[in-house]
């Protein structure tokens, strides 16, 4: 991800969380800290090409990884891509990242209402360790807390 995605990410993110999205500073923030030799972040877009060649942005992931510890910062793909795999190569790639930054166990949050994304977290090995009440707000939701062991388990992601 590069500032100039930022206003069709801006865009999807206020159509996929209405109630909870991130406003530009917070990813101008996450940015300043995803380049360089010391970055500890990694933030990436998919694009689809349409038949006349040209490119939309289809979804966004990003990962915070610091001390061993990884921490999926989020993940959102538009409507019309949900159940094409996309959600599942971001993860990859952020989980292939997560790696390259000798993180030993990534954590993530998600929404206890988001049933499609916690299925796709399980299918990757997150298991739920705890909750986090009222995290989404003003919503008020609840977040489930989920962690992958990645280093040192012989788990290959």
């Amino acid at each position: 991800m590069r500032w100039w995605d930022l206003p069709e990410v801006l865009a999807l993110e206020a159509d996929l969380f209405p109630e909870d999205a991130w406003s530009e500073g917070m990813f101008w923030s996450e940015l300043a800290h995803a380049r360089g030799p010391r970055a500890t972040r990694r933030y990436v877009v998919a694009e689809e090409t349409s038949p006349d060649g040209t490119a939309r942005l289809a979804g966004y992931a990003g990962l915070a990884a610091a001390g061993g510890l990884g921490d999926v910062q989020t993940i959102a793909v538009a409507r019309d891509q949900w159940g094409t795999g996309l959600g599942a190569r971001l993860l990859t790639d952020l989980l292939q990242h997560a790696t390259a930054f000798e993180c030993d166990e990534v954590l993530l949050e998600v929404r206890v209402d988001n049933t499609r994304a916690q299925k796709l977290y399980e299918r990757f090995g997150f298991e739920p360790i705890g909750f986090r009440r009222g995290y989404y707000q003003p919503g008020n939701v609840d977040a489930l807390v989920m962690r992958l062991i990645v280093q040192g388990t012989g788990t290959e992601i």
